[in-house]
């Protein structure tokens, strides 16, 4: 069931920059919200715990950026930050993550997210982050940003002799949103052992050495 996205609070001052938080441990949601309003740039204008209410806040409440937790219960953030940058483009999105891994980080951007930030990380830098997106940049996390831009600036390969099925392109656009195998079988109602195989022969076809090496390919090839 979804839950209700908290109402706007009353008369924010109009210039300020429209926040919603989205983040399922109570804790780290007040203690954000507590920080960011003590900055009367920001103002919070709601707070949900879930993928679906991010979304349906997004249309409800008009923020300017949503602060985007991946780890979600019923829908995560990576899916809800895609469907809320289709539905509003103009919507700036800023995950704050524990989750430092390259397919993580891969599938958020490739999602639409402006910025990439770890939990832990300071204040300051964490404003730093928002005025980045505010200004229009993309930001990433010191932690990850390395390897991001390696995996990145990797030479563009020849995929002419790729010829991926329609099944495994279907697959590798999963693998791109950070699927697992065991979730791409549940979504697809496949066996593990033959999306193993898919997974495979995919990377094969790539010349990918890993999942994420295949990521990249796909996403600087245009594959999905």
């Amino acid at each position: 069931m979804t839950k209700t996205p908290l109402q706007e609070p009353p008369n924010l001052p109009l210039s300020s920059l429209r926040i919603l938080i989205v983040e399922d441990d109570p804790l780290m949601r007040l203690g954000l919200k507590q920080f960011l309003e003590t900055d009367d740039r920001f103002a919070i204008v709601g707070e949900v715990a879930d993928g679906y209410s991010a979304i349906e806040a997004a249309g409800n409440l008009t923020p300017d950026l949503v602060i985007m937790d991946i780890g979600l219960p019923q829908l995560d953030g990576i899916e809800a930050t895609r469907q809320i940058k289709e539905k509003f483009p103009n919507v700036r999105i800023l995950i704050l993550t524990s989750h430092e891994e390259e397919t993580e980080t891969i599938a958020a951007l490739s999602s639409g997210a402006d910025a990439y930030c770890i939990k832990g990380t300071s204040l300051q830098q964490l404003s730093v982050a928002i005025a980045a997106v505010e200004d229009g940049a993309v930001y990433l996390a010191p932690q990850i940003a390395r390897t991001a831009i390696a995996h990145l600036h990797s030479p563009r390969p020849n995929l002419s002799g790729a010829q991926l099925s329609a099944r495994e392109i279907e697959i590798l656009k999963l693998v791109v949103e950070g699927q697992s195998n065991p979730e791409i079988a549940r979504l697809l109602h496949l066996s593990l052992s033959t999306v193993k195989t898919h997974v495979r022969n995919i990377m094969n076809k790539l010349v990918a050495d890993d999942r994420v090496q295949a990521a990249v390919i796909a996403l600087r090839s245009g594959l999905v």
